[in-house]
């Protein structure tokens, strides 16, 4: 990876070319085209993006992918471990709609991988951080046959509305309806047993900083649950909670420890909170 720093306003393409004297302008344009270059730690393609003195520009060229909606955090010849943005789906059902596995299809095929990435979990479009893709399908069934035994801690952290408690267990059956609601009952009602522990981190006059752990992985399992106990994650429209102070929902999906289902190697991966979240608690 190679950084540089414009002294002037100018076009990328040619910035980029006064840098690197000895490459081709066909190569520099399959830089930006495969997402090997980035101005400001963003993502660009065009060749005609303006530059302004200050602006940090750089190029990766040893296969390394980039993406603004994604970072590879572990990869080996059977998995990769990313941590998502938030806006973007984990897998769409065409090749079209953006998500996290097309993207990963693109850097395969970019690094040439003979594979595909395969989706072994998923986080909601607007929930951010970890996530585990294989790179072919007997490995993921892996994954599937003892899910449980194989990933032993994911944790979660949201931030709520409201004054949390400090700690405790939710214990509910979840069933869906078709038409998007939900009913939670602490008897059966036909639904999907979920429980939810949670441990309250940070709390201000408004809001609660909360770490979840699922020991049941339902639909929206934490946003409901904590709609359900009266104090719904932030920026969550679809459950009607309109407070947005951090314009995004506010849950991330940051520790993730599993071993690994081939070569039996302990993994634990953990990302930072989100400052979004952290500058509400001061």
């Amino acid at each position: 990876m190679s950084e540089f720093k414009a002294d002037k306003p100018q076009e990328l393409m040619k910035f980029l070319m006064e840098t690197h004297p000895d490459v081709s302008r066909n190569k520099i344009k399959s830089w930006l085209a495969n997402g090997m270059v980035c101005v400001n730690g963003e993502n660009i393609s065009q060749y005609n993006h303006p530059l302004a003195a200050g602006d940090t520009v750089t190029v990766v060229k040893s296969g390394t992918f980039l993406s603004q909606w994604m970072n590879i955090v572990y990869e080996d010849r059977y998995l990769l471990v990313v941590e998502k943005k938030e806006g973007i789906l984990t897998h769409s059902l065409t090749l079209n709609d953006p998500s996290l596995q097309n993207i990963l299809n693109d850097y395969l095929l970019f690094t040439h991988q003979k594979c595909r990435a395969h989706v072994v979990h998923r986080l909601d479009r607007d929930t951010s951080g970890l996530l585990i893709f294989t790179k072919d399908k007997k490995v993921e069934l892996l994954f599937e046959k003892d899910w449980k035994g194989t990933v032993y801690d994911r944790r979660y952290v949201a931030v709520l509305s409201g004054q949390m408690q400090k700690e405790g267990t939710i214990e509910s059956y979840i069933r869906y309806e078709d038409d998007g609601r939900f009913t939670c009952s602490a008897t059966d009602n036909g639904g999907k047993w979920a429980v939810t522990h949670y441990r309250t981190l940070k709390t201000s006059k408004r809001y609660s900083l909360v770490e979840f752990k699922l020991d049941t992985g339902r639909k929206n399992q934490i946003r409901i649950h904590s709609k359900v106990m009266g104090h719904p994650v932030v920026g969550d429209f679809r459950y009607l909670n309109f407070d947005d102070p951090i314009g995004r929902l506010g849950l991330h999906a940051y520790k993730l420890c599993f071993s690994h289902p081939v070569t039996g190697e302990d993994l634990r991966f953990e990302t930072p909170f989100p400052k979004k979240f952290m500058e509400l608690f001061g």
